[in-house]
């Protein structure tokens, strides 16, 4: 049995909607209850890609509100809260009870809520004579927004700006970890597995293993244990590991340009909780979702654009050919006499044709959806040479260098400033030696566009503090490009662009980890182990692997590249792995900039007025 997060969070939402009692064989209460729902707005965002309108009728849902609303009374019915634990929603649920607005309250909070705002609440309903309505509270530990089956996103905002800003102090940074701990407490809480935890030394990855080490260990004590998977059953369960990594592992990724077409379509066109809108072909927006019930977003994310453009002619193609066959099979036979066999061959096909009908009209919906995007993100492409950027951006991070005239080509040309300040931006990042003129006339090109350069210069002083960025590029650099180009001189008539001979540091990563091999790119990345006893070393067998599944978190911003690359190293091993993919939150390459631009801002660089335009 895989972890499914998606489904194992689904499965704990709908028991909540259901007054958090046991669910029958259908999937809802023994008895109906009619309810309202009271949300706040981190937790509709936890509620949105996972439950539909439709879903929240089928479990008796019947009105839905933003807890910060003013509402009206309901009399007789009992209410829902999901809100965060915090002290604003904390006084709103007091201020409901005490004007009896509902006729119960179950208080479900987004993690768990600590021993002073519980106090808070008890003095509050007291004091008011409304304790009686508050029916139950749970601690429902889903402070996470799952995207798909595999992915999942803390929604911490800026975590990254925050955990490298040189003014930060102790206590702030502490906060920030304590959050993202909470946020993957929720996640294993929630799949009730206690991982083997890896993470590189020092830095934000090491500090967040230690605190959720620390975490699991203390609620392994508790009484209300929430994982499950002790005694015998542990001998034959085999338990994930849980791979930590911090941004500056590999900064390129959060910036460069990519060419395929799931990162592609949330990088240009915005997706946001699974949603995005853009123009429709006859004028006006066209608001689509693309999830796991998409099933050419499904198959075809991986795919370059080019290759998508293919597939979904293909499919268009084999739409018509069916609408074909089923008006060829109801058409009747001109001309031929009555015959009662036929009228029953006629009626079965009709009957047959009336059944393929809607799957036909949902192929052609999913068509025309998709075709509506890649027309869309066609012309961003042509209009911004995008391809030309993903192109020589990853040719750039592989042979470590780009002919200046290029280089400079490319931020005199088509693209918007975000585009140049990107590029830019990935030649610093992929240069193995920094060539001051080369740099200089790099920042002259950036500034005749009118580009705020602090990001720039940021990475630039990062650079120069020689942060570990190139020592990734190098070691990768040896032994993986021999074997690629032997595979890939094969293909090397195909016009994509990406990907061919360079592995992202974090998928490398990974499967070594997983593989557990003595390996000296791993060797001195931590072990924490939350069911050993604290005085044992790190080195009893179970630890070692090769591990069937992984939770890999990269604190700092992730992306779907980096998704998308760890779906791909998935389905090429051999036997089937099974990765999760999480992040403090998902970022575009220009949304990434911003939080640079901040931070060079801190820094002093470039004017703290000029925020970079899009």
């Amino acid at each position: 049995m895989a972890l499914n997060l998606r489904q194992k969070q689904t499965e704990c939402i709908i028991r909540m909607l259901n007054l958090n009692q046991p669910l029958n064989a259908t999937g809802t209460a023994n008895e109906e209850v009619y309810k309202i729902l009271i949300y706040d707005k981190f937790c509709q965002n936890i509620l949105s890609p996972l439950i539909r309108v439709k879903d929240l009728r089928k479990h008796g849902v019947t009105l839905y509100f933003l807890i910060d609303k003013d509402r009206k009374p309901v009399h007789d019915v009992p209410a829902v809260y999901f809100v965060q634990a915090n002290q604003s929603n904390v006084q709103r649920i007091i201020a409901d009870a005490s004007r009896s607005l509902y006729d119960s309250f179950h208080l479900n909070f987004s993690s768990s809520i600590p021993r002073p705002l519980l106090e808070d609440l008890a003095s509050g309903t007291l004091s008011s004579d409304s304790i009686q309505r508050i029916a139950k509270v749970h601690d429902q530990y889903l402070e996470f927004v799952t995207l798909e089956d595999n992915l999942f996103s803390l929604a911490q905002k800026s975590s990254y700006v925050q955990l490298n800003d040189p003014s930060a102090g102790d206590r702030e940074i502490e906060e920030i970890v304590e959050r993202i701990v909470t946020g993957l407490f929720s996640v294993l809480a929630t799949l009730a597995v206690v991982p083997i935890i890896r993470c590189p030394r020092g830095g934000p990855a090491e500090m967040v293993a230690s605190a959720l080490d620390l975490r699991l260990r203390d609620h392994l004590l508790s009484k209300n244990n929430l994982f499950t998977e002790g005694g015998s059953f542990a001998s034959s369960f085999q338990r994930p590991i849980l791979c930590i990594f911090d941004r500056n592992l590999e900064l390129s990724v959060a910036v460069e340009h990519d060419f395929r077409y799931r990162p592609l379509v949330h990088d240009v066109l915005g997706l946001r909780l699974n949603r995005l809108s853009v123009q429709g072909e006859k004028g006006g927006m066209k608001s689509y979702e693309l999830d796991s019930s998409d099933p050419f977003w499904v198959a075809n994310g991986l795919l370059e654009f080019p290759e998508v453009a293919v597939e979904i002619e293909a499919q268009l193609n084999k739409y018509k050919k069916d609408v074909d066959e089923v008006n060829r099979r109801t058409g009747g036979n001109d001309g031929a006499e009555f015959d009662g066999t036929d009228l029953m061959g006629n009626t079965k096909h009709l009957m047959n044709a009336v059944n393929s009908l809607p799957e036909l009209t949902e192929r052609k919906q999913v068509i025309d959806k998709h075709t509506n995007i890649a027309t869309v993100l066609l012309s961003e492409i042509k209009e911004r040479s995008l391809d030309s950027y993903a192109k020589k951006e990853n040719d750039m991070l592989i042979k470590g260098a780009i002919d200046r005239n290029e280089l400079l080509g490319v931020l005199r040309g088509k693209g918007t400033k975000m585009d140049k300040l990107r590029f830019a931006i990935v030649y610093l990042i992929s240069s193995e030696s920094i060539n001051q003129s080369e740099v200089e006339s790099v920042e002259a090109a950036l500034k005749e566009s009118e580009v705020d350069t602090s990001a720039f210069q940021y990475v630039k002083k990062m650079k120069s503090l020689n942060v570990s960025m190139a020592s990734a590029n190098s070691a990768s650099r040896n032994n993986i490009v021999d074997w690629a180009e032997k595979i890939y001189a094969v293909t090397a008539g195909v016009k994509n662009l990406l990907s061919s001979d360079r592995q992202l540091a974090l998928t490398r990563t990974v499967e070594a980890l997983m593989e557990g091999k003595p390996n000296p790119e791993i060797d001195n990345y931590l072990v924490f182990d939350p069911r050993s006893p604290k005085s044992s070393s790190g080195s009893s067998s179970h630890l070692k692997g090769p591990f069937k599944e992984a939770i890999v978190f990269m604190i700092g911003g992730g992306n779907y590249v980096e998704y998308g690359s760890l779906q791909e190293l998935v389905q090429r091993q051999q036997p089937v792995r099974h990765v999760i993919y999480g992040t403090t939150e998902i970022l575009t390459g220009v949304e990434f900039i911003e939080q640079l631009t901040q931070l060079g801002n801190k820094m002093g660089f470039g004017s703290s007025t000029a925020a970079p335009s899009h």
